[in-house]
This record gives structure tokens, C-alpha cells and sequence, in this order.
């Protein structure tokens, strides 16, 4: 039994998804129906996808509070702590519902699994579901982790699916092409239950298109269902079964629209009634740290961990700031293809710094360095000293961009608020 959120937090974080090797979900299943199958007692939106999901998630959040509903949501990764991973309405789960919740799970586990955990996310997605079942909600949101059709959190019929879009992403485990890794994403389908799709590419939208039909599911897809129009600025308009004029984001970047359209879409279809006016006062506020997020009016954080990111990333840097030198930091893990990505900043950086955080999966600094051609390249193993001291001798007409995995943007996102730098 866990004593203390640090004795069960240190436990969890260590559980690797190697570790329990049963068939896909059976440990999931065997936890739920031992905690009375708490994923039949709440109504879901189940959200998957390579980039965006996040951001759609958390523009839907927004709508649906706007609109007066109680709203659950499980994300990852968290930035600081692991309770930002559960939240009702925002509020993150206290410490002492997290703790009881771990020990419910730690005794299934033990009794049932002969000890033997499922990974850390399958752990936290079991107890999101218990924490939501127990809640009087009128929604739960759910993020997919890798995938969708394996991932731990399809044990859920939702009421919409949303997929964002489909990359070369995870294809040691989803697959080596588009078509392969869209029939993973789109595995979180469900019977007779709408699923809205921002994917452009042809070959994965194609697949999902099948499963669509296959399922009987009704399918609102982007430019065909509704549309993304009158982009200027932070404005755009958005035409569907409804239509918003004037709708400002929060977030910077035309790949945001295309998410807030999504979110839009997706609330449509879950409400009895829309407010248009309440979904244009949602999104005015519905940000999402981490991505395009400025600490600083020099200083950009965005977790752009694979090249479709890092292509948006470029592309907004141009939007907003096409007189600017860039810097770029980079830290990543070794499950992308990151020739891609690096490639892309090589052609527009002034400078490329690669470094690497402590996780077994990252890839070392010296591996993505080797990736690039830039004239002005540097290798770095302490990402701390690095980013101090390139803060420190920013010009006026310079930028310092920190991307890559969201667990390396996570980490420096805790230095920054630990020194008191985020303005």
C-alpha cells in the first residue's frame, strides 16, 4: 500500500509499458471489472491523434464549461505534477483522492495480476475512470497516449470520437505508413457513434473513412463537413451545421484553427443546445501551455515532437515573427523521425542546439546533432546551462525556440517556474 503521494508517484512514474506482458488491455479490463467497470458510468469524447489532440481537447473543455456542463479530462503528459493528468472542470485531482484511487488499484493489481502493474499510463488512465465515475459529471474527455486501438484508454464507448491527425509517428508500434498507423488511430471508433476528423492526408483519411463505415459511425470531416474560413489573424470563421463569424483565439498558429473548428464540431454534436456567443467567449481563453506558449517575449516553449509539429511551429514563427533570427533548442526521444524535423529548422535557424533529458527513452544530444547540416550547430548535455546562458545573449532581433518531446518541454517548463522566469 502507498503511505505517500511521493512513495506512490516514485512508484508509478518508474512502471515501464514492457513490463506487464499480457494481452493488449487484458490487465486494464481485469482492473475495471474489479472496481465495479467504472468506464460504463460516465459519458466520454475520446480524442486521438499525432498532433492537436491536446489542443482540441482543451478548446472543447473550454466550450463545454462555457455551456454550463460539469467536464472531466485526462491528458498527458503533465508539466509538473502527476494530478494535472485529472481534472473536473480544471481542478486537478487532491492528493488524497489520487492516493486512495492508486491503493484501490495497487490491491486489484496485486489480488488479481499477481503483482504484476501495467504501465504508468494504463495505471493513470484506470484511475481517471474510477476518479470520474465517482464524480457527478456530464462529460469526461479522454487523450489517447500512443495509438488508439491498443491504447489503454479504448475500453470506453465514447458519445464522439475525435482524430486530429495522422504522422510518421510511434512506428515501432503503430506502424511503418500512413495507412498503418490510421488504422490504429482510428481503432477508437465506435458503432453508430460520430467521429469528427481533421486528417488531410489521403491515404490515412481514406482508412479512416472505412472504419467509419464499417462501424455505421456518421463521419464530419474538415473542408468537406464544415470549414475553417476568413483567416486573419488570430480570427477565422467557422461554417458547419452552424456558423461562427469572428471567432478570436487564444493561440497563435492557422494549425489552431483547425483544432478550435474540431472542438467546435465536436461539442455540437455532444450539446442539445449551442451558444454560439459562449463558444467565441471559450476560445478567447482556451490555452494550452506548452504549445507556442511565449515565457518570455524572446522565448518560445512548443512541444513540436514530430515534423508535422515542427512544420505548424515554422510556419507560426513566420506569421508572427518573420523579421526574427532563430534559435532553436532541441530534445527528443528516439521513437520519431526526427531527420525530418531537424531538416525543417536547419533551413530556417541562425543557430541548432541539441541536447538531451534523463528518460531511457530520449535520444542523446549527440544523435540529433549528427541529423543536421547546419553551419552553426552545437551539442550540449546540460539543457539547464544551455538555455541560461542563451537567454542571457539574445539580441533584440532574436528568438530562442525550445522544442521537441513535451517531456523535455514539461521539465523545462518547471526550471522557468522554479527561477521565477516566466513573465
Amino acid at each position: 500500500m502507498f503511505q505517500t503521494m511521493e512513495q506512490c508517484t516514485n512508484f508509478i512514474f518508474k512502471l515501464k509499458a514492457s513490463q506487464y506482458k499480457g494481452e493488449p488491455l487484458q490487465s486494464a479490463k481485469i482492473i475495471l471489472d474489479a472496481l465495479g467497470n467504472p468506464e460504463q458510468k460516465t459519458k466520454f469524447i475520446h480524442f486521438a491523434g499525432s498532433n492537436g489532440k491536446g489542443s482540441t481537447l482543451n478548446a472543447t473543455r473550454e466550450i463545454l464549461i462555457e455551456h454550463g456542463l460539469t467536464v472531466g479530462a485526462f491528458i498527458s503528459p503533465h508539466l509538473e505534477r502527476a494530478n494535472e493528468r485529472v481534472t473536473i472542470n480544471k481542478q486537478q485531482i487532491s492528493d488524497e483522492d489520487f492516493l486512495r484511487i492508486a491503493n484501490e488499484i495497487e490491491e486489484v493489481v496485486e489480488n488479481k495480476l499477481d503483482g504484476k502493474f501495467p504501465s504508468f499510463f494504463e495505471f493513470m488512465t484506470l484511475l481517471a475512470l474510477k476518479y470520474f465515475s465517482e464524480r457527478s459529471l456530464d462529460i469526461a474527455l479522454l487523450e489517447t497516449g500512443i495509438g488508439g486501438r491498443l491504447d489503454s484508454t479504448n475500453v470506453v464507448t465514447p458519445e464522439v470520437s475525435v482524430i486530429t491527425t495522422i504522422s510518421l509517428e510511434h512506428t515501432d508500434m503503430l506502424g511503418e505508413t500512413y495507412v498503418e498507423i490510421a488504422a490504429e488511430k482510428a481503432g477508437i471508433i465506435k458503432q453508430g457513434k460520430p467521429v469528427v476528423v481533421g486528417v488531410k492526408n489521403a491515404e490515412a483519411l481514406a482508412v479512416i473513412q472505412q472504419t467509419a463505415a464499417q462501424q455505421h459511425a456518421p463521419i464530419y470531416t474538415i473542408s468537406e463537413h464544415f470549414y475553417v474560413e476568413n483567416q486573419k489573424g488570430a480570427f477565422f470563421d467557422y461554417r458547419g451545421n452552424i456558423s461562427i463569424d469572428k471567432i478570436e483565439l487564444a493561440m497563435a498558429g492557422e494549425h489552431q484553427k483547425a483544432n478550435a473548428a474540431l472542438a467546435i464540431t465536436a461539442a455540437d454534436l455532444f450539446l442539445s443546445s449551442f451558444d454560439a456567443q459562449k463558444v467565441k467567449l471559450a476560445l478567447q481563453h482556451a490555452k494550452w501551455e506548452g504549445r507556442f506558449e511565449r515565457v518570455r517575449h524572446n522565448v518560445i516553449l512548443d512541444g513540436a515532437h514530430n515534423s508535422e509539429g515542427t512544420t505548424a511551429l515554422i510556419k507560426t514563427l513566420k506569421d508572427t515573427a518573420p523579421k526574427h533570427k532563430v534559435k532553436f533548442v532541441y530534445a527528443a526521444l528516439q521513437d520519431k523521425d526526427h531527420a525530418v524535423s531537424i531538416k525543417l529548422m536547419d533551413d530556417v535557424a541562425s543557430e541548432m542546439h541539441f541536447t538531451q533529458i534523463d528518460l531511457p527513452r530520449a535520444a542523446t544530444a549527440k544523435q540529433l546533432f549528427e541529423q543536421s547540416t547546419h553551419s552553426k550547430k552545437f551539442m550540449h548535455s546540460n539543457w539547464q546551462v544551455l538555455i541560461e546562458k542563451e537567454m542571457n545573449h539574445l539580441a533584440e532581433d532574436e528568438l530562442l525556440v525550445i522544442t521537441g518531446s513535451l517531456y523535455f518541454i514539461a521539465e523545462v517548463r518547471s526550471l522557468f517556474i522554479e527561477r521565477e522566469w516566466i513573465s
